[in-house]
């Protein structure tokens, strides 16, 4: 069925998450909206000249939103070095010395997903390790959390960094004992390095957003809230590409898109604002980076990280800067999205949405803080009193449960704090952060319920205080998702009026056991009516 043609959903346990009418049989579809939802009688009457799929009895579920993905970085990692599965440097190495044995002399090698924390050998790679392997070819590799570049001594030249070059404000260049650059570049240290990389054209941006939104379509996504970050062609790159595959009718996700904060200005000049667009593409808030990441220590921390006596970590911006910028922001009609991992930076950010309450109040902002990773417990009410949303990834608190403890040690008991975040009154909106983790929202499911990892199942729940029920969890996907962005009245219940988005699963996810959950599969995904996947 195409978007508009109509048609009817019948003999489905339908879950509506819509608490007027929270279970029924059959949903009808007009003009990509559902028209009613009911028995399977009530709406085969109601509409009989409608065409007619019999859903076999299938569980059925508003589509899933991934409240934080970077699509377009998702799609181009599946053309790749693919570092995810490297266990030390030297794997990771021979996996870039097999990409440069096919590439052409001088192009440029381009990878993601490197971890030194999973490493055997634990420590921070250098531009040494690379130079063998691609002697050739300038090498630039982003780590798993996309905060650090791993670069050889040809991209270094490329770009001309060496021991004369400052470090830039919230970044740094990590650096030898003799000030010689060592190949990893920290936070904002990156854009000297992104500047010069060639830029990914408009038709491989298109193509990446394809082939994304069709693996996504796969596991249930119907919706995504794209964030940019801090590649060269995330903004206005991203989001023209975004336009142009709207304007060709190939756009089948509902698109929120974030603008990155160097680009507030010119919005404001060209007064667009938080909430224009259409139905498959809309401008969202104003995504600012408070600090760095748990991954690779760069998180701005109250006190210094475990073993780590000098460190606190990275702000890339002052609280009197978050306080202009979202002042700024506010005032050009945006809301805010705000990167914040340490417990530092989310104190900041709360600080900044305090300072500017009234004014975003009358806005009617729905705030962000964009994975709350580590909180000081004094800070945790403060989310639900300014009304700011708790944008978390589930998945993370499961990956990451093991440099927490060695990293922040007993401040863990606050960090990825679902249940304290929800008991306190904070809204949740669940995603991913892929290509960070996979869009896979049962692997995140799992991890929210549980609080474990699949393939460590003799290992206790870690914090198991914090897990969610089932029912909380699904939520955060679709109706919590829907309310961050503003669009709780047309996404994440299905309901008459609202945007015909849904899926059919293979097992009823609400009455099987949490390990079971790994297993469940989309069968069908309808998005705007149409189907757009289906096994």
């Amino acid at each position: 069925m195409r978007a508009g043609e109509g048609g009817l959903f019948i003999n489905g346990r339908v879950y509506t998450l819509d608490p007027t009418r929270p279970r029924a049989e059959a949903v009808a579809v007009t003009a990509g909206r559902i028209a009613a939802v009911g028995s399977t009688q009530e709406i085969r009457t109601a509409f009989p000249h409608l065409p007619v799929r019999d859903l076999g009895g299938r569980t059925v579920l508003p589509g899933f939103t991934d409240a934080h993905i970077h699509l377009p970085a998702f799609g181009l990692s599946l053309r790749r070095v693919e570092l995810r599965t490297a266990r030390s440097v030297r794997e990771a190495v021979a996996l870039v010395a097999r990409a440069a044995s096919r590439a052409q002399p001088g192009e440029w090698i381009r990878g993601q997903g490197w971890d030194k924390n999973v490493w055997s050998d634990d420590r921070f790679p250098a531009r040494g390790d690379l130079d063998a392997a691609a002697p050739f070819h300038p090498v630039v590799l982003s780590s798993k959390d996309g905060h650090l570049l791993w670069v050889n001594s040809a991209a270094l030249r490329e770009a001309g960094i060496d021991r004369r070059t400052p470090d830039p404000a919230g970044g740094a260049i990590a650096r030898d004992a003799q000030g010689e650059p060592t190949g990893v570049l920290k936070e904002t240290a990156k854009d000297l390095l992104w500047r010069i990389v060639p830029e990914a054209g408009e038709e491989l941006l298109e193509a990446a957003i394809l082939d994304a939104q069709r693996l996504v379509h796969r596991l249930g996504i119907t919706a995504i809230h794209n964030f940019t970050g801090t590649a060269g062609y995330d903004g206005p790159m991203t989001f023209a590409a975004f336009q142009r595959l709207a304007a060709k009718d190939a756009l089948r996700l509902r698109v929120w898109m974030t603008i990155p904060e160097f680009t507030l200005e010119q919005a404001r000049g060209l007064g667009l604002r938080t909430g224009f667009g259409n139905r498959w593409l809309r401008v969202g808030p104003v995504k600012i980076f408070a600090d760095g990441t748990l991954g690779s220590q760069t998180a701005a921390m109250l006190e210094p990280f475990e073993g780590q006596p000098r460190n606190t970590g990275i702000a890339i911006h002052t609280r009197e800067e978050l306080v202009d910028l979202v002042g700024r922001a506010v005032s050009a009609g945006f809301w805010c999205a705000i990167h914040a991992i340490g417990d530092r930076a989310n104190r900041w950010v709360l600080d900044a949405y305090e300072a500017h309450h009234e004014a975003s109040t009358a806005l009617a902002a729905r705030h962000r803080i964009e994975h709350v990773q580590v909180i000081h417990p004094d800070d945790l009410p403060r989310l639900a009193r300014l009304g700011v949303t708790a944008s978390m990834q589930p998945v993370h608190a499961t990956s990451d449960r093991d440099i927490a403890d060695r990293y922040w040690g007993t401040r863990s008991r606050t960090a990825y704090a679902w249940r304290s975040l929800l008991r306190a009154g904070s809204a949740l909106a669940f995603g991913s952060d892929a290509p960070v983790e996979p869009p896979d929202v049962f692997q995140g499911l799992y991890a929210a319920v549980t609080r474990t990892r699949s393939d460590e199942p003799d290992r206790p729940a870690w914090y198991p205080d914090e897990v969610l029920e089932i029912e909380e969890a699904v939520l955060a996907y679709t109706t919590g998702a829907a309310y961050a962005a503003g669009q709780e009245s047309r996404q994440g219940r299905l309901a008459e009026g609202c945007y015909a988005d849904f899926i059919a699963l293979d097992r009823d996810i609400f009455a099987v056991s949490a390990d079971d959950l790994l297993n469940a599969k989309v069968e069908l995904t309808v998005a705007g009516g149409e189907v757009v996947y289906e096994t």
